[in-house]
């Protein structure tokens, strides 16, 4: 019998949900997206998020049961993130999902929004018709908001032998900004805008194979920086992105002729030109050669911790997940050096990378599968490790 639940999320700026059956096919997936409310801010303002959940999550939800051809008294379950994220934007969607449950007499399940985004790479792998990731595995979520490292371990849940109970021990994590906000914070700094990550993407790997630099990039002008590997005491696991954004704010102080450009982009940006073609125009070589040097900065850290993390648990599979994981250079670098090493790398589409509510379907179901309840007196949480 199939079993279809209903997923919220509203952990951040995008209020979605999707219906998912048996935790592997998407009957829908609806989110709706904030971007151009936070983007005059260059980055999510907590009380607007809260507002504006609060005009979606019910024609949200409406329109996934509408996509999915169900109306609320088919669905089996509702999933809801409970955590972590920004406490007033996770209240709407967790508050809608407890009045559903209770009106409609369903089970509610409690997701962590970190183990969606692990469920989102086996989502993908259902939908695509691949192979499964073997297990143990090392999984790196990555966003604007998260920058973790895990090991995963599987067993098949209670009810369903496909669906996966996941076990997770962090390994690491960042010590100051997520991989995400660096990119944000750069791209303000040179005036690219919000969000940061996509257009920098854009940038960079086009400046790169125009270039024709293939798997390495150097410096093409004599302004342009190499920024070294990033030295951690500790934790070899762990990350920290505020230096390279530190180097770059200094690298820009210390060389006035990239004031001009800035300027130039900022004038564009307020006239609504945000493309990457538009602000390309705008951007002289020293400036391409620095938004490069940034970004396969930032991915070689990303690639060689999770692969030495990887190396040291003799992972068998690397899952890599979160909005920045649909970064091409990213995906491109965890290809070419987890071949290597005879590991096979699973990543989600680039729909399923950035937050929605199918993945905290995928995740409900094993653990409902499990009999987990949760109970009216579940809470929104802020900071809720991944366990």
């Amino acid at each position: 019998m199939t079993t279809r639940i209903l997923g919220i999320e509203s952990s951040c700026d995008e209020t979605a949900a999707a219906v998912v059956a048996d935790g592997r096919e998407i009957l829908s997936s609806v989110v709706a997206s904030q971007v151009e409310i936070h983007r005059k801010y260059g980055g999510v303002v907590p009380e607007l998020a809260s507002r504006e959940h609060l005009r979606h999550i019910v024609p949200v939800v409406r329109e996934a049961l509408e996509r999915a051809g169900l109306r609320l008294e088919d669905i089996d379950a509702i999933g809801v993130t409970r955590g972590p994220g920004l406490v007033g934007a996770l209240l709407v969607g967790l508050t809608y999902g407890k009045v559903l449950a209770q009106a409609l007499g369903k089970p509610l399940v409690a997701v962590n929004h970190l183990e969606g985004h692990v469920h989102a790479v086996l989502l993908e792998a259902y939908r695509a018709g691949n192979a499964q990731p073997e297990f143990p595995a090392v999984c790196l979520i990555v966003s604007g908001g998260h920058t973790q490292l895990y090991h995963v371990e599987a067993s098949p849940a209670s009810g369903d032998s496909v669906a996966l109970q996941l076990r997770y021990r962090k390994l690491g994590g960042t010590r100051d900004d997520a991989a995400g906000e660096a990119y944000d914070k750069v791209a303000k700094l040179l005036a690219l805008g919000y969000p940061g990550g996509p257009i920098i993407d854009q940038l960079a790997s086009s400046h790169r194979r125009g270039q024709g630099s293939g798997g390495g990039f150097g410096p093409r002008t004599g302004t342009a920086p190499r920024f070294g590997p990033t030295k951690l005491r500790g934790n070899p696991f762990d990350f920290s992105f505020s230096g390279i954004k530190t180097a770059v704010l200094y690298f820009l102080r210390d060389h006035a002729e990239f004031a001009p450009g800035i300027a130039a982009r900022k004038a564009a940006l307020r006239e609504g030109k945000r493309s990457a073609a538009e602000l390309a125009q705008l951007c002289d070589a020293q400036t391409l050669d620095l938004i490069a040097a940034f970004q396969i900065t930032v991915v070689r850290d990303l690639v060689g911790r999770t692969l030495a993390a990887a190396r040291e648990t003799a992972a068998r599979s690397v899952l890599v997940s979160g909005g920045v994981a649909a970064n091409s250079e990213l995906r491109a670098a965890f290809d070419l050096a987890a071949a290597k090493d005879g590991l096979r790398v699973f990543m989600p589409s680039r729909a399923l990378s950035t937050d929605n509510a199918a993945m905290i379907a995928a995740a409900a179901y094993p653990r409902l599968m499990a009999g987990e309840r949760a109970g009216e007196d579940l809470d929104a949480e802020a900071v809720l490790p991944l366990v």
